[in-house]
């Protein structure tokens, strides 16, 4: 489900500060949350699976591509015709894609892929991601070097 149609609302500032926390460290204990938070072991733990069930946040491991045998990052811009959200729709079912956002710009797409070689980015390209109906031109940014990942960007 897109991000910007996820159910419900405004976080209250208890929920944000839980997501703040887990942004930081996403083992944090039930426990040390609720002594943080001001809450009971019990509302965190219900409260951060509402979180998850509404899809208002993940918890995952960010692993470092390279150290887990993907050498090869790239940005695809995607140019269109038709309806760009079917367009993206189609690529989200390429298990290389990471990412799709629809922009306003000289691109309807950005798409991240992940490959594990230069072999993999072409088959990716060429061979998926440029033979979706709908996709009109493709300009590939290749990654040499990933300076910066976080997530931990907080809540407003």
């Amino acid at each position: 489900m897109p991000l910007s149609t996820r159910p419900g609302g405004p976080l209250d500032d208890v929920s944000k500060r839980i997501v703040e926390h887990l942004q930081v460290d996403g083992r944090m204990s039930y426990a040390a949350l609720a002594k943080v938070v001001g809450l009971s072991e019990a509302a965190v733990r219900q409260r951060v699976q509402r979180l998850l069930d509404s899809q208002v946040m993940q918890i995952v491991a960010v692993t470092d591509p390279l150290q887990v045998g993907f050498r090869r990052q790239a940005m695809v811009g995607v140019r269109t015709d038709g309806d760009v959200r079917e367009v993206a729709d189609r690529l989200d079912e390429i298990p290389e894609v990471e990412y799709i956002v629809v922009t306003a710009g000289s691109f309807d797409l950005l798409v991240e892929v992940v490959c594990e070689d230069d072999e993999g980015l072409l088959d990716v390209i060429n061979g998926r991601i440029r033979a979706t109906p709908g996709v009109v031109t493709t300009e590939t940014f290749v990654y040499l070097q990933l300076r910066k990942q976080h997530y931990n960007w907080g809540t407003r």
